[in-house]
C-alpha cells in the first residue's frame, strides 16, 4: 500500500503538498486559535508539515495518517529536525478508514477529500474522530471562474464542471451539512505558483538523472504539457483554501 512513484517525484522538493506557503500554514494555525495540548488528527498528512510546525509553534499533539511511505519518512525526519518527535506520530495506513483512538480537538483533511468520495463524505469521516464542540479543517479546491470548455475542466484535473463548487457554493455546502464556517485561509496565485511550478523543476531534475527509467516518457510528456495547462487554465480558474467548520 503506497503512492505511485510519480507523486513522490513530482513533489520531491515540497514540504507542503498543497498550494500553501509556510506563511499561510502559520496563518491558519494562528487563525483557529490553537492552544498548547490540543489534539489534532490529520488524514492524508503528506510530509507532516502542518502537524510538525504546529507542534513547534503552538504545542499541539497530533497524529498524521498517510499511504505514502516516502512522505511519512520525510514527516518523521521533519518532526525530529523541529524537536517535536514526542508530540506527533505518523501512521502508515488508509486514511479513508482511519478513526482516532480517542476524540480529538481538531480533525483535518487538507487537500484529499477523495478519501470520503467528496466533501460531505470526508466531513462524515472526520466527525467519527472529533470531540463534541471540536473543529474540522477541510482543504478543497473551488472554481474562481466559470470554465469555458470541457478542455478547461479536464486541465483542472476534474471530469466535469460539477465536480467542484464555487467558493459560495462550497460555503453553502458546509452549511447544508449542519456546520458553521468559522474561519478560512485561501491560497493565492503566488502560493499556487510555488506549489505547481516547483513541480516542473522536480520533474526536469529527475528526468535528467533518470533518462532510461520506465516512467521517463510519461513524466517527459507531463513536463511538456503542464506549464501551458497551468497558465492557461488552472491559474485563472482554480482557487483553493482550508475551511474551519464547527457543528451547529
Amino acid at each position: 500500500m503506497d503512492l505511485p512513484r510519480s507523486f513522490t517525484i513530482r513533489e520531491s522538493s515540497h514540504r507542503i503538498l498543497d498550494p500553501y506557503t509556510p506563511e499561510k500554514l502559520a496563518t491558519l494555525g494562528a487563525a483557529i486559535g490553537l492552544r498548547p495540548g490540543a489534539s489534532v488528527l490529520d488524514l492524508c498528512c503528506g510530509k507532516g508539515e502542518m502537524l510538525a510546525t504546529w507542534a513547534r509553534d503552538h504545542g499541539i499533539t497530533g497524529t498524521g495518517v498517510d499511504i505514502s511511505t516516502v512522505f511519512l519518512a520525510a514527516a518523521r525526519k521533519r518532526a525530529a529536525a523541529l524537536g517535536v518527535t514526542g508530540q506527533v506520530t505518523f501512521v502508515h495506513g488508509d486514511a479513508s478508514t482511519h478513526v482516532a483512538a480517542g476524540p480529538v480537538d481538531v480533525a483535518a483533511c487538507v487537500g484529499a477529500t477523495w478519501i470520503g468520495q467528496g466533501v460531505a463524505g470526508t466531513v462524515a469521516l472526520l466527525e467519527r474522530s472529533l470531540r463534541p464542540g471540536g473543529m474540522i479543517l477541510i482543504g478543497e479546491p473551488f472554481w474562481r471562474a466559470e470554465p469555458p470548455s470541457q478542455e478547461a475542466v479536464e486541465a483542472c484535473h476534474v471530469r466535469s464542471r460539477e465536480d467542484l463548487e464555487t467558493l459560495p457554493g462550497l460555503i453553502a455546502l458546509f452549511q447544508s451539512l449542519g456546520y458553521d464556517v468559522v474561519e478560512m485561509v485561501l491560497a493565492d496565485e503566488d502560493s499556487w505558483d510555488r506549489y505547481v511550478a516547483a513541480q516542473w523543476l522536480n520533474l526536469r531534475t529527475w528526468l535528467d538523472a533518470n533518462p532510461d527509467d520506465e516512467l521517463a516518457p510519461e513524466l517527459r510528456a507531463e513536463l511538456s504539457q503542464a506549464p501551458l495547462a497551468y497558465t492557461r487554465y488552472q491559474r485563472p480558474l482554480l482557487g483553493w483554501g482550508v475551511f474551519a467548520i464547527m457543528k451547529r
